[in-house]
């Protein structure tokens, strides 16, 4: 791990100008430089550069942020990476914290793995170009379903002989251990009576040779067929996974068509070893990366040879999960480059259901989902070789649909059962509730009512109910998870005078607030980032009778906790509980410091924030904010509270009209509903409105 005072030095000491200038030709503008974006097709320079507060921006489609978010979004690297890469360019030697023995020996191991799996690699296709065999079988193979040696290379395919211990031997001989023959699942280990061992115990002690991937040769008597290794790909095709910077972290073989007749299991990949768990990983990410960034898109399809018969079509902005449950793991992987996606899988009932299982998910995570169900006995590897670059890209941009069409048509249409109907649309309902973006969730909704003809506010309420429902699920969980103690974000303020809405506080859940709430948030957030180490209130009286100042992070976190106002984006949780933290500390820049910050996700918020706020052009400049910083957060504060009374009140109203004819009801409802016009007059009084009725 990068220590922070290491990654203050590298900030320091970056400059942008040069950074981007290696990639984009830069010309002066002003005190600034502009050139043409690297991140879509531009045709007049949009891309601007400062100097003076070391972030850049493209004004088209929005790109931008440090140095750091630069060279991970146009390298695809990992946020360490690109410090790295910062460090070697200025010649800052880079310190990292010291490891323990234990992680020291874990790190050894996993990088002697990546050394066994890089020479498999080879091994594997030196075997395919020049052994008899591997031209024969292997390469015969490939060519027989179309793929071209330009291909081949490009995916490191390769061939593994059909004798049960020609890698082993050759491993062996070559130096390699056997522990990391076994824990790169290259090898299975058996015992000389032939049972099975466990897969992750070396097939002969190897304590004496250390971690090297490579044995000492004294000790090769240890490694010999005494050992019993063999081969778990012999026979086979191979097909490397390469993880997003390239690594050897698994390999998958096919059994040749010949072999494949009654056979279920045709492929065999690698078993989840310290480098490579199969839930995080995604076939074809590294040889797509750069396209799905350009695109802004990316195809899901199901396996190895989909992705091939695609990149071969000339579309590479394509990856696999392979056979694997689609996993969070994978999204958020996905999410590096882009938030849209495509699922592109055979019109059979198992692509049916692949492209049904993963869509929640895919939404809850924020990504927009197209569904293309091919036509029946097309996957995408025979359909792409059945049509021209151009026809390919033509037949998914107008067959694509977005997930509301592809559901409804699937379980909706056609279906006159009053039930089975009403539960197909609960559905659908349900898999909007779980979509984070609220806008979106409402546009959905206007959708599914005008396509279902169903009345919004109907629908509308089935989500909100879907919603509390796993709020409370939720609490529960957590209350169950706690041994006795209660939840401070379920305990209220005693004194809740200063806005007196503590009555709905039960009712505030941040997933409940509408579109304008979610926009005032935003500039709550925003305020944090800029001025959050900035006194607003001197001499504030404290419980213990001392007195203290107030900054603007200190005010919000107090305010809001006094009725457990919590954001509904964890990221706004995690900038205002950190600006909080490190208020009291007397070079704390809220500015500086999230910019800075390890968390991508919050680097690259507070960057397009300070890109907002500071001065990029002419044409680019906003206006300062009126009146104090005190009153401008004061009134932020006052206004995210009364709309979420606003909306309490609405919902009230609702509930109101459809209680029926329970008097009790009605009565409780009526008196909440005085007792919240008080509170939103109130609060209207202090925002400076004559609000009143």
């Amino acid at each position: 791990m990068i220590d922070r005072a290491t990654i203050d030095k590298i900030m320091d000491a970056t400059n942008i100008v040069d950074v981007v200038g290696e990639f984009v030709t830069l010309r002066k503008a002003g005190v600034n430089y502009k050139g043409l974006c690297p991140f879509h097709d531009d045709k007049t320079p949009s891309f601007m550069v400062s100097p003076s507060k070391q972030i850049c921006k493209c004004f088209a489609c929005g790109e931008g942020g440090t140095a750091i978010n630069f060279l991970m979004k146009h390298e695809q690297i990992t946020y360490p990476e690109a410090l790295r890469w910062l460090a070697k360019k200025y010649n800052i030697e880079i310190q990292e914290k010291e490891l323990t023995d234990e992680e020291r020996q874990q790190q050894s191991d996993r990088e002697s793995m990546f050394i066994v799996n890089e020479w498999a690699r080879t091994y594997f296709q030196d075997i395919l170009k020049n052994d008899p065999d591997g031209i024969a079988i292997g390469k015969q193979y490939f060519r027989s379903r179309g793929i071209r040696d330009d291909i081949v290379e490009k995916f490191c395919l390769g061939f593994a002989l059909p004798k049960r211990d020609a890698l082993a031997q050759a491993a062996l001989k070559a130096g390699y251990q056997a522990e990391f023959l076994v824990k790169t699942g290259l090898c299975i280990s058996r015992s000389e009576e032939g049972g099975v061992r466990s897969e992750n115990t070396p097939a002969a002690d190897n304590s004496s040779i250390g971690t090297s991937p490579v044995a000492d040769k004294s000790h090769a008597s240890l490694l010999t067929p005494h050992s019993s290794l063999r081969d778990r790909y012999a026979g086979r095709v191979i097909f490397p996974w390469l993880n997003v910077s390239g690594k050897v972290v698994a390999f998958g073989g096919r059994l040749l068509d010949a072999r494949t007749k009654g056979v279920q299991q045709k492929y065999v990949n690698s078993p989840d070893s310290e480098i490579y768990h199969k839930d995080h990983e995604l076939y074809g990410l590294f040889q797509a990366k750069k396209a799905i960034a350009k695109e802004d898109r990316v195809y899901m399809v199901e396996g190895y040879t989909d992705v091939i018969a695609m990149h071969q079509s000339g579309i590479e902005n394509v990856v696999a999960n392979s056979g694997t449950a689609l996993s969070v793991y994978q999204i958020k992987l996905l999410r590096r480059f882009t938030q849209n996606i495509t699922l592109l899988y055979d019109g059979d009932e198992a692509g049916i259901h692949a492209a049904m299982r993963g869509t929640d998910m895919l939404l809850a995570e924020g990504m927009n989902i197209k569904v293309l169900l091919l036509p029946d006995g097309d996957d995408p590897d025979s359909f792409a070789k059945k049509h021209s670059t151009q026809e390919l890209r033509d037949y998914i941009e107008q067959n694509q649909t977005d997930f509301i069409t592809f559901k409804t048509r699937l379980t909706v249409e056609n279906v006159t059962d009053p039930v089975k109907r009403s539960e197909a649309i609960s559905g659908i309902v349900k898999s909007i509730s779980v979509i984070p973006d609220q806008i979106l969730r409402s546009t959905y909704l206007s959708e599914l009512s005008q396509r279902m003809d169903i009345k919004e506010q109907t629908l509308l309420n089935s989500m909100n109910s879907m919603i509390r429902k796993e709020i409370e699920e939720k609490e529960k969980e957590k209350s169950r998870s706690e041994e006795g103690g209660v939840s401070s974000e379920n305990t209220h303020a005693a004194d809740n005078s200063y806005t007196g809405v503590s009555s709905i506080a039960d009712k505030s859940h941040s997933s409940l607030l509408t579109p304008h709430s979610s926009e005032i948030a935003s500039l709550i957030i925003q305020s944090i980032i800029r001025d959050g180490e900035k006194v607003i209130f001197e001499h504030v009286e404290t419980d213990d009778g001392g007195y203290a100042d107030l900054t603007v992070a200190q005010y919000v976190h107090y305010d809001l906790g006094q009725d457990n106002i919590r954001f509904h984006n964890e990221l706004y949780n995690q900038i205002l509980d950190e600006a909080v933290a490190h208020s009291g500390e007397p070079d704390f820049k809220a500015e500086t410091y999230f910019m800075h910050h390890p968390d991508v996700q919050i680097s690259s918020l507070a960057a397009q924030l300070a890109i907002d706020r500071h001065q990029l052009g002419k044409s680019f400049q906003l206006k300062e904010r009126e009146g104090s910083l005190r009153q401008y957060v004061l009134h932020l504060v006052l206004d995210l509270r009364m709309d979420i009374v606003e909306k309490h009140l609405k919902e009230l109203k609702a509930q109101m009209r459809q209680v029926g004819s329970d008097m009790d009801h009605i009565k409780q409802l009526m008196q909440e509903f005085k007792e919240t016009q008080e509170l939103r007059n109130a609060l209207a009084q202090q925002l400076g409105n004559d609000l009143v009725g």
